[in-house]
């Protein structure tokens, strides 16, 4: 068993690479959970339903002209492509890329306190169909 440590994660919104600014960024998938039980089983039975997913991501932000806060800040409302992968590395069976739309339903473009680095993040939920590449 190979575990992985995150150093070089892909992160890609819109066509555009902002993995020199993320700090954290992750997909969450998840299918409904939907309630099957009938009478007399004794036990709970479970069935699963429409899947979704997510994406999570926190960058050090950049206020100057064409840098992130430029890219994101029209974004908002609209549904963009995200691809998100363990490493830079090309896609491969050992580095799936997650490909798929997401909205963006909200922005925090500007976190911190005094003394931090500025901080921009965002949790959007996908929008259609997640798709696993592996080359």
């Amino acid at each position: 068993m190979s575990f992985q440590v995150l150093t070089t994660e892909r992160v890609e919104i819109n066509g555009v690479d902002i993995s020199s600014s993320c700090t954290s960024a992750g997909i969450e998938v998840k299918a409904n959970e939907l309630d099957s039980t009938t009478f007399g089983a004794g036990w709970e039975t479970k069935l699963g339903g429409l899947k979704s997913f997510g994406l999570k991501f926190e960058a050090n932000t950049d206020y100057a002209a064409g840098q992130l806060d430029a890219m994101l800040w029209p974004l908002l409302g609209t549904v963009v492509t995200v691809k998100v992968r363990p490493t830079s590395a090309a896609i491969s069976t050992s580095n799936p890329e997650y490909q798929g739309s997401v909205l963006v339903s909200g922005l925090t473009p500007i976190s911190g306190k005094v003394g931090d680095l500025a901080t921009t993040s965002g949790t959007w939920p996908g929008s259609g169909a997640l798709v696993r590449a592996t080359s």
